[in-house]
């Protein structure tokens, strides 16, 4: 199957501080990739490097076979949608601004009626309701203002999808919630997804195939129906959540 983001050998240092030192992993298209792994691994970095925010010090990143460069990076931009881990709405406007700021301020503008139609039309895939588009950010509940940043990322129908923790802060009933939603949209829309987090309830229920990062690199990578029997110690320990095992035994 064709990869939709590749990576080979992809390095990152910060001073002394060595964070990826070989991440091969390709995401197939039209899959959902969740990347899993202890805090300070190098999950984060390794995103930061796909959306062109932190450069590599080595290897190289394809999206849909193009290298990811500076040229190639604008356009890039315009066919991806994210979902951050705190929502990064703005505070100062309101719910349906915030959903369609692409569409408000950036190229192929749409008059302030069409983008607020557009946004209406967001909201309600993602479960709210017409009222909602006027009110600002502060006035929703968390769960409510993760949907409002689920509405933005897909407000252009894009082909890649990033979400970064999308269940963070969360109830379990309105993380189960987001997670259905999440792994609608990408299979409604045959969007590419990668995904960070640490929630193994998300995992299951989002993925099509599991990375595990460890010590900047990958350490297994298979399909969420092979991630119990992967044989790998380090896995096994972290999608259990174990105290003891090869990862606290290292730390």
């Amino acid at each position: 199957m064709t990869a939709m983001i590749d990576l080979k050998g992809v390095a990152k240092a910060f001073g002394p501080k060595h964070v990826l030192r070989d991440i091969t992993l390709s995401v197939p298209r039209g899959q959902s990739m969740v990347i899993i792994g202890g805090s300070g691994t190098g999950k984060s970095v390794t995103l930061k490097c796909v959306l062109g925010l932190v450069t590599p010090d080595a290897g190289e990143i394809r999206i849909d076979g193009a290298p990811l460069t500076g040229k190639t990076r604008q356009g890039f931009i315009s066919r991806f949608g994210m979902l951050f881990q705190g929502g990064a709405l703005f505070d100062s406007l309101t719910v349906w601004e915030n959903v369609s700021f692409r569409f408000r301020h950036g190229p192929g503008r749409l008059s302030r009626t069409d983008a607020r139609d557009r946004a209406v039309d967001k909201l309600r895939r993602v479960g709210l309701s017409a009222d909602v588009a006027d009110q600002f950010p502060a006035e929703l509940s968390g769960g409510m203002q993760k949907r409002v940043g689920l509405a933005r990322a897909i407000a252009h129908d894009p082909e890649i999808i990033f979400f970064d923790e999308p269940t963070t802060g969360l109830d379990p009933i309105m993380a189960g919630v987001i997670n259905e939603l999440v792994r609608e949209l990408v299979t409604e829309m045959g969007a590419t997804a990668m995904t960070i987090t640490h929630d193994m309830t998300s995992v299951r229920a989002i993925a099509d195939r599991v990375a595990m990062i460890h010590e900047g690199k990958v350490r297994w990578e298979g399909s969420v129906t092979e991630m119990d029997a992967s044989g790998d110690a380090y896995v096994d320990q972290f999608i259990h959540g174990r105290a003891t095992g090869p990862i606290a035994a290292i730390r």
